[in-house]
């Protein structure tokens, strides 16, 4: 039985067209979502911002858009005011000079930056990396297990990825609490004022910079060593391309697995059903129900929102609507996720689910490069909580939990727990993730 608000499907056409951006929609806008789809599925919205754009909410829609060259990445293309073309992309990142990343350009750039990029961001990397992840969650949860209760958010799926991320990429020990720092501010002010962010997200690109140059001269088996490394048919990261991607991969690579451990963890609360059935595999030895579980939790709450900005470079069809030439059009991945032409009872969440080819990390050109580690710290993440805390539960009542603002990510501001005092793994006691 699931403990938390349902979603319930539109009522046959009834209801009227919802209200969008308010904090009910931020806490669940899946409603609002199966409406967008039945009735207005690319739809024409003013966003918090000002900035007029599109939003796409049909499965078959959103996965045309993310493969489709005529939707740009690159802002120049928006054919909006100069004041509104600030308002897109990530804070602070053209105030810090960082827009040159993955995330912001087209072929042929994004095909050379990327095969730089995949040549550095390899699987071996990732698995030789899994110890490190078991040992960062052992390490968090032993600094709280005894307290009977805890922020899973500020304890543990923030610290998480931040320190492996940082890891990975090279960062030293003794500086990665100030990336902490730094990062938490770019997840509590992403969606209002954006001075803060702008000053983090500078600091951090000047960090990154000094970084890069010391690792020029003294490079080491790290993420930034091998960017700087890479090349091909002679090519190499110019500093400044080096600096924005690490800055991508780190903005990227740890607040959508904040966001996956997060609103996963409190899924599982919500569904205790859910919760016991993977309790009972995990105990078990057996992996399956865990890598099919973690799929299942990106399609159900995903970790992100909204697909990152798109701009039309021609006049285009998509979804039945006409869109012209300049036009933002954001793709939800959310409500395509929760899309009942592809998913059976999408909102009901079963962790078995095996024909589940979400879109939670994007689709075509512009898949997330990140998506392994991700995966990789979610399934490390969910199996060692659940088996270590496996008496794991809500400390409030769900409507007392706020989501953060912003337009892109979805997570949890907090998530409180309780649970009866950890005990530290013993030999054997947590099962391989990868």
């Amino acid at each position: 039985m699931n403990d938390c608000p349902a979603h319930p499907a539109p009522d046959g056409g009834a209801a009227p067209a919802p209200e969008l951006f308010t904090w009910e929609f931020a806490t669940d806008p899946y409603p609002a979502y199966a409406w967008l789809r039945e009735h207005s599925p690319v739809h024409r919205t003013t966003l918090p911002s000002g900035v007029e754009a599109w939003l796409v909410t049909r499965y078959g829609d959103a996965r045309q858009a993310l493969a489709d060259s005529r939707l740009s990445k690159d802002p120049a293309h928006h054919a909006g005011p100069a004041n509104a073309k600030g308002k897109t992309g990530i804070p602070g990142e053209r105030k810090a000079e960082l827009t040159t990343h993955l995330l912001n350009i087209d072929p042929p750039d994004h095909t050379r930056l990327r095969r730089l990029v995949a040549k550095a961001f390899t699987p071996r990397r990732v698995a030789a990396f899994a110890p490190r992840v078991q040992e960062l969650a052992d390490r968090l949860i032993d600094g709280f297990a005894d307290r009977g209760h805890a922020d899973l958010i500020h304890d543990f799926a923030f610290p998480l990825p931040i320190y492996a991320i940082c890891d990975l990429l090279g960062v030293p020990r003794e500086d990665q609490d100030d990336f902490r720092d730094w990062a938490g501010m770019m997840i509590r002010h992403g969606g209002g004022p954006r001075g803060g962010v702008a000053r983090s997200v500078k600091k951090m690109r000047g960090y990154l910079a000094e970084l890069i140059h010391r690792k020029r001269e003294n490079p080491g088996d790290d993420l930034i060593s091998d960017l700087i490394r890479a090349s091909d048919h002679g090519e190499h990261l110019t500093e400044n391309e080096a600096a924005a991607m690490a800055f991508i991969l780190l903005f990227a690579g740890f607040e959508t697995t904040v966001n996956l451990i997060g609103n996963g963890v409190y899924a599982l609360l919500c569904d205790p059903e859910e919760r016991e059935r993977l309790q009972r595999s995990l105990a078990a030895g057996e992996s399956e129900l865990l890598a099919t579980g973690v799929e299942e939790l990106l399609r159900y709450d995903g970790p992100v929102e909204l697909a990152t900005w798109r701009y039309a470079t021609v006049p285009l069809t998509l979804g039945g609507q006409d869109i012209a030439a300049g036009d933002p059009v954001l793709v939800v991945l959310a409500a395509a996720d929760r899309d009942p032409e592809r998913f059976p009872d999408p909102d009901r969440l079963d962790l078995a689910r095996s024909d589940n080819q979400h879109l939670g990390y994007g689709h075509g050109i512009h898949y997330c490069l990140g998506a392994p580690l991700a995966r990789l710290e979610g399934r490390t993440a969910l199996a060692t909580l659940l088996q270590r805390l496996p008496d794991l539960r809500l400390a409030v009542e769900p409507g007392d939990l706020r989501r953060r603002g912003g337009l892109i990510m979805r997570g949890l501001r907090t998530l409180p727990v309780e649970f009866g005092t950890g005990r530290p793994p013993g030999e054997g006691d947590t099962l391989s993730t990868l």
